[in-house]
């Protein structure tokens, strides 16, 4: 064995170094090379008696100077990979793993998607319109004058800029899809609107959708029957509901919409305040004026309009007695659902 032969395994060794990746592949590097039983220097220590005398003293030397070699560069290479376990966060892998919350539909969002879905399959169409509105389309087109007490600024959300608000109803949407479209007309406006209230059932912001059919020979009736069909559609049981006598500026005649408590199924409880009525929305025929600022011939034509309130359906279908859980964004009362 020759000077040569150590240099060729020391640079072996080296590469293998180079190309361990863990304290598994130390390990086999080093019984590889310094095992005690089948490592390579100890093989080479059993050849020193085979050497010529003269040799053996000087080869022994060798082998010793690479042997502590090996030893230094694999103890390093421990060292290293130690700091590098240390520097890492300590984590315990016997704990269970965490169960990852990926986010749900927001409450609002399913209640206004399963309203439209009951609608478009009862042959409406969903429309949008801006939520800056101008005072024309909020207001005057709805038969709504000027001294009305929602138009005062107490309850409307007035821009700096003339004769713009934060719309106060959906309603303009109609307005708009009438001066664009004859009849006959069928169409639902989901959307945001905005109004100065505050209270644990009320929201200065708050969804909304609104209804409309125009035709020939529309009725009372068929309001109520489509109403009747869309609340058992939407609380899945045969609930009831009744009209009360209202006044809405741009219905003639108008009606409040009560409907059988979904809760205690009409017989009285603290939800329905012992009534087995909630009181759900408004509803009324198409006031013929309002049929003359969009042009539709209120002789010919006849219509019905409803609205009701998103944020009002879901708090009584799932039981939410604060309006103000909807805008906190706690994942506690959102992952319930």
């Amino acid at each position: 064995m020759d000077n040569f032969n150590l240099e060729n395994i020391k640079r072996d060794f080296e590469r293998e170094l180079n190309q361990a990746q863990s304290e598994k592949d130390l390990f086999e590097l080093k019984g590889k090379y310094i095992g005690k039983k089948r490592g390579i220097i100890s093989e080479l220590l059993e050849k020193i008696p085979s050497l010529p005398q003269e040799e053996r003293k000087t080869f022994g030397k060798e082998i010793n100077i690479l042997k502590n070699y090996l030893e230094k560069k694999i103890s390093e290479s421990f060292e290293n990979i130690e700091k590098m376990k240390s520097s890492l966060p300590k984590m315990d892998l016997t704990l269970p793993g965490r169960n990852v919350f990926s986010g749900k539909v927001h409450p609002l969002s399913q209640i206004k998607e399963e309203i439209e879905d009951i609608f478009v399959s009862m042959g409406y169409t969903i429309a949008t319109g801006p939520e800056i509105e101008d005072t024309y389309h909020n207001f005057e087109a709805l038969n709504t004058p000027e001294d009305h007490p929602s138009r005062d600024i107490q309850d409307t959300f007035y821009l700096d800029v003339e004769n713009l608000l934060l719309r106060t109803q959906t309603s303009p949407v109609q307005v708009r899809s009438m001066e664009k479209k004859r009849p006959p007309i069928k169409l639902i406006a989901p959307g945001r609107v905005f109004r100065r209230d505050d209270d644990v059932s009320h929201s200065p912001m708050f969804f909304q959708v609104e209804g409309l059919v125009v035709d020939e020979n529309i009725t009372m009736a068929d309001l109520k029957g489509t109403l009747l069909d869309f609340y058992r559609k939407l609380f899945r049981k045969d609930v009831s509901i009744r009209f009360r006598a209202s006044y809405f500026p741009f219905t003639e005649p108008s009606a409040e919409t009560d409907l059988s408590c979904v809760i205690c199924n009409g017989s009285g409880c603290n939800v329905c305040k012992r009534t087995g009525w909630l009181e759900v929305g408004g509803c009324g025929m198409v006031d013929p004026k309002v049929f003359e600022f969009v042009g539709i011939d209120p002789e010919k034509y006849s219509g019905f309009a409803f609205g009701l309130g998103i944020d009002r359906i879901t708090m009584i279908k799932y039981g939410i007695d604060n309006i103000k859980y909807f805008l906190e964004n706690d994942i506690r009362f959102l992952e319930q659902f």
